[in-house]
């Protein structure tokens, strides 16, 4: 009785040493039978998508698809870099652009109400009309022309040009075309002792002789 005593003593000393070691195995055990259906319908879905894809997929293309991204690493590492500066650009720029684009509507609003967005609108639309009336060559020679009045305007800003110009225009107003009385040849033999008509008569030949340089 006593061998039995102590035979059972030591063979609950010895399932006492082994808990410890039994205890994670059933825990493994048991996180195993709770996986196993997850699993399971991982490898039904993931079959059921490989036979969706067919034949389509060739092993080699995925290979050459991985040799193509590890030649190409320097790429990307370049890449995700441009973009990190790219984003960082943006950052600085972000508060700029805030204060910016206010000040730009603002702008643009007051050209509206100037009327300036309008004559640039009506300037488009000249141009489209003079496009479709003349052609290139129609607006070449135009061209040539206007280069030539300016050349012209710029002639009128000589002082004695403009000072004979205003003089001229200022003719029209000395005149009363009302009282004006016909003059017969004896009128104009005795006119040539008036003062003012021989300073007109020196005028005139002053011009004639002027003139006389457009036949060169």
């Amino acid at each position: 009785m006593e061998n039995e005593k102590l035979i059972l003593e030591k063979i609950s000393n010895i399932e006492a040493q082994l808990e410890p070691l039994v205890r994670p195995c059933l825990r493994n055990q048991e996180l195993k039978d709770d996986l196993m259906p997850l699993m399971n319908q991982g490898m039904a879905l993931l079959i059921e998508e490989l036979l969706d894809v067919g034949s389509s997929f060739d092993l080699r293309d995925f290979f050459e698809l991985i040799k193509q991204v590890m030649r190409s690493t320097n790429n990307f590492h370049y890449s995700l870099k441009q973009l990190g500066n790219i984003i960082e650009f943006i950052q600085d720029v972000g508060p700029l652009l805030k204060s910016a684009v206010p000040q730009l509507i603002g702008y643009l609003d007051d050209l509206e109400k100037k009327g300036v967005l309008r004559i640039i609108a009506s300037t488009l639309d000249v141009r489209a009309k003079i496009a479709k009336a003349y052609s290139a060559d129609d607006i070449d020679a135009i061209g040539d022309g206007f280069v030539v009045m300016l050349g012209l305007a710029k002639q009128l800003t000589d002082p004695n040009s403009v000072e004979f110009i205003e003089k001229l225009m200022g003719i029209p107003g000395d005149i009363d075309l009302k009282n004006v009385k016909s003059a017969g040849m004896g009128k104009l033999m005795t006119a040539g002792f008036d003062s003012e008509i021989k300073a007109g008569l020196g005028v005139m030949l002053e011009l004639t002789k002027a003139m006389g340089k457009l036949k060169s």
